[in-house]
């Protein structure tokens, strides 16, 4: 498929604004590790494969371990591989990523105010609002990812 329209050209502006929600998240207190991981699962449940792509490399960039990358959307299953907060943090994307189901549960706001304190949680909250707004323009325009003949190594 080819790609639809690019949205930075034709509409400077809402592209602009997408960019200062993505700098707002950057200057967050959020660990660039964790904020890969959001933006991978929310991209991974939106089928955003320019972004799953995309932020796949940024985390192994990050020195994320490979096993962690491959396993975020095994991360319930995969046993002692994600720490608390990790899950914690899938649990609140999840939610705020399929917000039409039941939307950000009781139980896990009170988990990650008590985990994270409000601040942190708001800003968790917001990184998963911006990916997934990243993630329907991705979609929306069929952004594909680059073909990579690199392998990698698993070792």
């Amino acid at each position: 498929m080819k790609q639809r329209i690019n949205f930075g050209k034709t509409q400077p502006a809402a592209y602009d604004a997408m960019d200062a929600l993505d700098t707002f998240v950057d200057n967050s207190s959020i660990n660039k590790e964790y904020r890969e991981l959001i933006k991978i699962r929310a991209s991974q449940i939106n089928g955003c494969s320019y972004c799953t792509d995309a932020h796949s490399h940024d985390a192994l960039k990050l020195n994320v371990p490979l096993q962690k990358v491959l396993l975020v959307s095994a991360w319930r299953e995969a046993g002692n591989v994600f720490s608390e907060e990790e899950k914690l943090l899938f649990e609140i994307t999840e939610e705020i990523t399929l917000i039409h189901l039941h939307g950000l549960s009781d139980e896990t706001y009170k988990k990650a105010i008590a985990v994270f304190g409000e601040e942190l949680t708001v800003q968790i909250i917001m990184a998963a609002i911006t990916i997934n707004a990243w993630n329907r323009i991705g979609v929306a325009s069929q952004l594909h990812p680059a073909v990579r003949n690199k392998t990698m190594s698993l070792n």
